[in-house]
């Protein structure tokens, strides 16, 4: 993997004590500031942190490089992202974040192409093909982070009232405890993983793009090796693919829009379709014989030339002393040679590290640790610290899958398997057998077992919260709407809400009421007219 220069690692804020003095110092210099207070000032400051987009960018990818170094010396610590379509999801996945487990390391968000074109495109729900506007994609990145930044100054307001009070009450110690609290406060912003798809075009369309969306405040910019005028999601057939140099080039792209806006930091994860990717749109140019273009073409179907008349269009290539002619299909494009996807991913990976990628992504057709591990062992013979993003996709069968490995291997194993039909293990008459069992364990430890077996860094669910949001709202509908009436809700919404402690019972509040009310009373005092006074119906979840 190349060598970067030193890395910067997220740098310490400063203490509530210290901008209390910045600003202490800045208003006694300008006399005519009457009714500004420096405490104000300093919270609104430390509410704050993150002033623009490129401010978040350098941040989290100084997060990234030292997860990255972590997971080099111990395997173990992967890290892993959910798929948020809308900044609401990504607030409130790091809000549960920190309140079970307390901190957000090793958490990340991804944005997923699919689900931008899925659901924020102004065309409506399109499939996964690049159709949607481009400016979407950075326009979501700056949506998450105003979320991100949003639960900070939430969090950090509700802290500065506790202050307050036990300064009221004349309590130094609980006071002196809630400042420390905001001293160590840990930022609900995050990195993000962001989709470039195939970068919309050309090198120059996707560096445009790429500072658009690094400007907005990602980090971490994947982009795939397919051509942007057939882009197919990675899990649907018909997909191609374009050279080596041609995608170099876009990781270029990526690297110079990364390096011109300061984030010298900044990651990018090279996706290779090739596993499932049948197709090229062109035969790559070769300088001489074993070059990356004369790789490329080596994987192409083709059949001996003879000394019949060559067809209008034919396009020859030579292998040694062999004359060739490519398969063209009807479509103008070529076919690679069955059994060749391992192959061309393999050459893809050490290519792409080679030529400036951090990270890499094998997209595959199911969830199987030694197929990945296959892959990456190649890689890694080459590359020994090669580390891989992998897509726990939603598009996998996942109980089905890993029913049919154990069943596979215990059939292997002479293992007695006549009371399961294979190809009908996802039914529920399997759920309590033995194999259901120790299907549902492996998945339970496909992450760690990956991690440590086929150099998976981090791991990622593409649509997670796209299909959970279907599933709730299903469930509502069905109760809300059918003989439950409205119990439907407040006994399974509201009422799990309240006792599983879910911050946005109080929806007031999350949606910034009381910092508002905080923002009231710096600007016009005691003739603020605030909102959450005693009438606020929000006082009823107090408790």
């Amino acid at each position: 993997m190349p060598s970067h220069t030193q890395h910067s690692f997220p740098e310490e804020i400063m203490s509530y004590e210290a901008y209390l003095d910045e600003a202490s110092r800045l208003i006694k210099g300008n006399g005519n500031w009457s009714g500004i207070t420096a405490e104000s000032v300093a919270r609104m400051r430390l509410q704050n942190r993150f002033r623009t987009g490129l401010d978040i960018a350098r941040y989290t990818a100084s997060i990234m490089r030292r997860d990255m170094a972590a997971y080099d010396k111990d395997p173990g610590k992967y890290t892993q992202s959910l798929g948020c379509w809308h900044g609401f999801i990504a607030q409130q996945k790091v809000i549960s974040l920190k309140k079970h487990f307390g901190s957000t390391e090793r958490r990340y968000l991804y944005l997923s192409g699919w689900m931008v074109a899925a659901l924020r495109s102004e065309f409506g729900p399109l499939p996964d093909q690049s159709m949607h506007e481009k400016t979407s994609v950075p326009a979501l990145v700056e949506e998450l982070y105003t979320f991100l930044r949003q639960a900070d100054a939430r969090e950090l307001g509700t802290l500065f009232r506790e202050i307050d009070k036990a300064r009221s009450a004349g309590d130094r110690a609980r006071e002196q405890q809630l400042t420390q609290a905001v001293n160590n406060h840990q930022t609900h912003v995050i990195p993000i993983i962001a989709d470039i798809d195939a970068g919309f075009g050309n090198a120059e369309a996707t560096y445009l793009l790429a500072k658009k969306m690094i400007e907005a405040g990602a980090c971490a910019l994947q982009i795939e090796n397919q051509v942007s005028d057939e882009k197919q999601c990675g899990h649907q057939d018909g997909k191609v693919t374009v050279p080596h140099e041609e995608f170099v080039a876009k990781i270029r792209a990526c690297r110079y829009a990364f390096l011109e806006l300061g984030v010298d930091d900044g990651i990018i994860v090279a996706r290779t379709d090739s596993l499932g990717a049948g197709l090229t749109k062109q035969i790559a140019f070769s300088a001489s014989e074993g070059d990356i273009g004369d790789q490329y073409n080596s994987f192409l179907d083709c059949e001996d030339v003879t000394d019949q008349k060559p067809s209008n269009g034919d396009v020859l290539i030579t292998r040694g002393s062999r004359v060739l002619r490519p398969k063209r299909l009807r479509s103008n494009l070529y076919q690679f040679r069955e059994g060749t996807g391992a192959d061309r991913c393999v050459l893809d990976c050490i290519n792409a590290i080679r030529n400036g990628a951090d990270l890499l992504w094998i997209e595959t057709e199911k969830p199987h640790v030694e197929q990945i591990a296959g892959m990456m062992d190649r890689i890694r013979d080459v590359i020994p610290d090669a580390k891989l993003v992998y897509n726990n996709s939603p598009s996998f069968n996942w109980t089905l899958n890993f029913r049919q490995q154990i069943f596979d291997a215990w059939q292997k194993d002479g293992k007695d398997v006549s009371g399961f039909d294979r190809a009908r293990l996802m039914s529920e008459e399997y759920d309590g057998s033995e194999l259901a069992r120790e299907a549902d364990e492996r998945i339970r430890t496909f992450q760690r077992d990956a991690s440590k077996r086929a150099g998976i860094f981090h791991h990622l669910i593409t649509l997670p919260t796209y299909h959970t949001a279907a599933l709730s709202t299903d469930n509502l509908a069905k109760e809300y709407f059918g003989d439950q009436g409205m119990l439907g809700y407040v006994a399974n919404v509201q009422r799990k809400e309240i006792r599983q402690g879910i911050a946005c019972v109080k929806h007031q509040n999350m949606a910034g009421s009381d910092i508002g009310d905080d923002h009231k009373d710096y600007f016009a005092g005691e003739a603020a007219l605030k909102a959450g006074g005693e009438h606020n119906t929000m006082n009823q979840f107090a408790a």
